[in-house]
Formats: structure tokens, C-alpha cells, sequence
């Protein structure tokens, strides 16, 4: 199996499986009325965590809409029985359940509450930082159903942001993998090079230009194979396969401590010694990297 066979089939943040609805959410009389049905379900949501339990299996847990803490009404889809789903954002507690966050579940849940919990820590990320209009200061409201913050003063409308990342499983001659440590990480985790696209640029120019800048090599054959959202706080990784014909790793010490060449074998002995610790599912780097491994590495985390 190659690395460049297909696409990725399987990212644990991009699961989601509701109807975003974005044509109801300009519709207030739809919106007070999905409000109102007590078939409708809220998740609460806290600093990037929301009620899980764990038994039988990691799911989230919803309280009715008079349960819910006060506070904006994001809307985040509509099942396919036309159940409604939103979330506020404010302390909460319910009972027999733990606080969780995308990190530590996100992979262990299920398609639909994976999705859910992605969309409403993205969109509560986003409400806690951009409160204010950008053009004039003026505190802004939600619109929209938590999609849009309106400026009172001059109408100007802010939208979601999102930065757009590259993250790369670059590849030699010989198909080993490229794996490096940035300076601020523990001393046995490794992973693949990544970098936020730059205004003005292409994905394929951020992916040649990020390993240029990091290890010093020229890439070719750059080809996208998915994506998944990140909201810690604010990304969309977007993930890349590349082939250099260089070998000679020449590291930028700010940006990364040390980079070194794996076999498969050697990634393998790397792991089971403790040398290097197996990333989680979670992330878009793991799927890349277990895509060349040719399965799952030795010693994965659950998450």
C-alpha cells in the first residue's frame, strides 16, 4: 500500500452527521418554535468541555431546553427525525455525567456526537473572542443562530473564522517516514511537519514552503487526502502526502528541536522501546502516519 492510495477514510473530528439547517437560521418563528418542542435537545458546553458518560460507551449527554443554562442559542442541526440540537454556552451540571472535552472523547464517540461536539466548541471558541466589532469597537450581537455576530453601530457582520493548516507525512526515497520534535515538546513525542497557510498562498505552496522552512528539503508529488476541524481553538487541518529526493535534514532550532528518518521497522522498535510514544486517533497526523505504517501502530493510546 502506498500513502497516496485514495483518500483518508476515517478522521475522528469530521463525522458529523446532522443537517447544519443554515436555512433555518434566519427563520426566528422556526427557531422559537424548535425551542419550544420538547423533543429538542441542548448540549451545554463550558470552556471546550461538555457532559459525557462513558458507559455503555462515551456519549454525550443532553438536557431539555428549560434545563439548559441561560445564554445564546446556538443552532447545530436537525436530525434526520427532525429533532433539533443547539448549544449555550455557560456552567452546567448534570447528573451522572463527566466533563469532557474533544481531546480526551472526540475519538471514542460516536459519528453523530462526535460532530455535535466539534461544531458546538468551535462555535463557542469563537463567540468568547469576537465579541467586539473589529471595525469600531462596538459590542456585537448573535445572529443568525449563533452563525453571525452583527455589529449594532454600522451593521458589519463577522463570520466564524477558521485558519486554514497544513499537516504533511513527507516521504524519501527509500519511503521513510519524516518524524520531528518542536522545542516546547515532551521529550518522546514525535510527529509529521505542519504550518498555517500564509495569505496569498496555495495549500501545496504552505506544504512546500513549511518543510523547506523546517528541515531544509525541497518536496514534489505534494497531494491532499483529507481534512478535519480542530477547534483547540480555531483550525482546519487539511492533510498532505510529499516526496523529497533529499536526505539531509537540516532543522530550524525555533521551530524544531530535533528530526530524524524512520523505517517502519524503526518507527516499530522506536515505539516499543519508549523512545517515541504512539500518537492517538484523534489527530489527522496519527491517520497519516498509520496510513504508511500500513496499520495501527504499536501501543495506541485509545484517544
Amino acid at each position: 500500500m502506498t500513502v497516496t492510495d485514495g483518500p483518508l477514510e476515517w478522521l475522528a473530528l469530521a463525522r458529523g452527521t446532522l443537517d447544519r439547517a443554515a436555512e433555518r437560521r434566519g427563520d426566528d418563528a422556526w427557531l422559537a418554535a424548535a425551542w419550544d418542542d420538547p423533543r429538542t435537545r441542548v448540549l451545554p458546553v463550558h470552556e471546550g468541555r461538555a457532559p459525557v458518560v462513558h458507559e455503555p460507551a462515551p456519549a454525550l449527554v443532553f438536557v431539555p431546553p428549560a434545563q439548559a443554562p441561560d445564554g445564546d442559542r446556538l443552532l447545530l442541526g436537525v436530525d434526520a427525525d427532525g429533532t433539533a440540537y443547539f448549544t449555550v454556552a455557560g456552567e452546567f451540571a448534570v447528573e451522572g455525567a463527566d466533563r469532557a472535552g474533544l481531546r480526551r472523547v472526540g475519538a471514542l464517540l460516536g459519528d453523530r456526537d462526535s460532530g455535535l461536539l466539534t461544531h458546538a466548541v468551535a462555535l463557542e471558541h469563537w463567540h468568547a473572542t469576537h465579541r467586539f466589532c473589529p471595525r469600531c469597537g462596538t459590542g456585537t450581537r448573535v445572529a443568525q443562530a449563533g452563525h453571525v455576530r452583527v455589529c449594532p453601530r454600522d451593521g458589519a457582520q463577522q463570520f466564524p473564522r477558521v485558519d486554514p493548516a497544513v499537516i504533511m507525512l513527507v516521504t524519501d526515497p527509500d519511503d521513510r517516514v519524516l518524524l520531528a520534535r518542536g522545542p516546547q515538546w515532551p521529550a518522546d513525542r514525535r510527529s509529521i511537519l505542519a504550518g498555517f497557510v500564509e495569505p496569498g498562498e496555495s495549500l501545496e505552496q504552505a506544504v512546500a514552503r513549511e518543510v523547506h522552512e523546517e528541515v531544509g528539503l525541497h518536496v514534489r508529488d505534494v497531494r491532499y487526502l483529507g481534512s478535519q476541524p480542530w477547534p483547540m481553538p480555531q483550525s482546519l487541518m487539511l492533510g498532505f502526502t510529499a516526496v523529497t529526493d533529499e536526505t539531509e535534514l537540516r532543522p530550524d532550532p525555533e521551530e524544531i528541536l530535533d528530526a530524524a528518518w524512520y523505517t517502519r521497522d524503526g518507527l516499530r522498535a522506536a515505539i516499543d522501546a519508549g523512545e517515541i510514544v504512539a500518537p492517538g486517533p484523534l489527530s489527522i497526523a496519527a491517520q497519516l502516519i498509520m496510513r504508511w505504517y500500513g496499520g495501527e501502530l504499536p501501543n495506541m493510546p485509545p484517544f
